[in-house]
């Protein structure tokens, strides 16, 4: 029985790097759409009525405590 590993040959190692080039580029897109979609999801709280309520209400209680 032979323990030792044994090193890939120059086309599969060559395979294998192709392969985790494009999962890495795959997390990167992914990393991107979610960056864009967290950017949008801030917006769209900053925009909300309810933001600015809370804002102004927060502004009020430290004008109260000085």
């Amino acid at each position: 029985m032979d323990s030792q590993a044994k090193i890939p040959d120059l086309e599969t190692r060559r395979r294998s790097v192709e392969k985790l080039k494009e999962v890495c580029r795959q997390f990167d897109e992914l990393n991107e759409l979610l960056d864009r979609a967290i950017a949008s999801a801030e917006a769209d709280i900053c925009n909300s009525p309810s933001y600015a309520y809370r804002t102004r209400q927060q502004q009020k209680r430290r004008q109260m405590e000085i």
